[in-house]
């Protein structure tokens, strides 16, 4: 029998979303969860026709109350590291990086990994009553998927401070306030499908193009994102296809300079 899924992937017209359903939880991530968002994000990835990412969650207590303990409270020390936290690093990664623009939808509490999980988004929409904590000190642990480097370039570092360091937490209208929340709605979900559907009638190549910018300039896998933006432009170019087109006549090509 197949692993349950927790993660789950429907397209509507352009808008695709992630949605977190693991309720016995709170949607706290497990080992088959963070494979299937890894899954999930391949896909996404090779769909020209998705124009933004919604991440959601089907628990109304919470939106994410980080990791599963059962998940890695057993784990060594190196298996911890090597796999639990790099390997959770670096899909969440993947979701910061997509192409796609993303928008996380905080209906309730983001606590740890799923504090993470919506600052790997673009923007966040939030309930009112939504809050957000970093409580890993509290199990003898440190914040691992980015709570204490991708978080600190979006908070105030004082702030990142008080909840990783003294376990406060973070109400909604705090976030609004300090940009980290795009939006305060009592119905998140609906506030963010408006503004994914402006995204849908705008260029899908200038808004990837933008947010690869602005994502190099912010330090967001920067040499990468550079590399593409060269390569996208070289790949337009009359040149490349002249070196294309003399390499497979084998014959010395003679370059335009367009």
């Amino acid at each position: 029998m197949g692993t349950m899924s927790r993660v789950h992937f429907n397209i509507t017209g352009r808008i695709a979303e992630l949605r977190l359903d693991n309720p016995a939880k709170l949607n706290a991530f497990t080992v088959d969860m963070l494979g299937q968002l890894a899954g999930h994000l391949d896909t996404i990835e090779r769909s020209a026709d998705i124009a933004c990412v919604l991440v959601t969650a089907a628990e109304a207590k919470a939106f994410c109350a980080g990791a599963d303990i059962n998940g890695w409270g057993d784990l060594t020390p190196a298996e911890f590291a090597r796999h639990w936290v790099r390997g959770g690093h670096r899909i969440f990664d993947r979701l910061a990086r997509l192409a796609r623009p993303t928008i996380a939808v905080v209906q309730a509490h983001a606590f740890g990994g799923g504090l993470e999980l919506a600052a790997a988004c673009d923007i966040r929409v939030m309930g009112p009553k939504a809050t957000l904590a970093l409580p890993e000190a509290q199990v003898g642990i440190v914040p691992g998927w980015s709570g204490s480097q991708r978080l600190a370039r979006l908070l105030p570092e004082a702030v990142v401070k008080e909840m990783a360091l003294f376990g406060r937490r973070i109400t909604a209208e705090r976030a609004y306030a300090m940009g980290f929340a795009a939006e305060v709605a009592e119905d998140a979900r609906t506030a963010a499908d408006a503004i994914a559907a402006r995204v849908a009638d705008l260029s899908p190549r200038a808004v990837e193009i933008t947010k690869s910018m602005i994502h190099a300039g912010a330090g967001e896998d920067a040499a990468a994102l550079i590399e593409a933006l060269g390569s996208a432009a070289i790949s337009a170019s009359a040149d490349r296809d002249e070196g294309v087109a003399a390499f497979r006549a084998k014959r010395k090509a003679e370059f335009p300079g367009t």
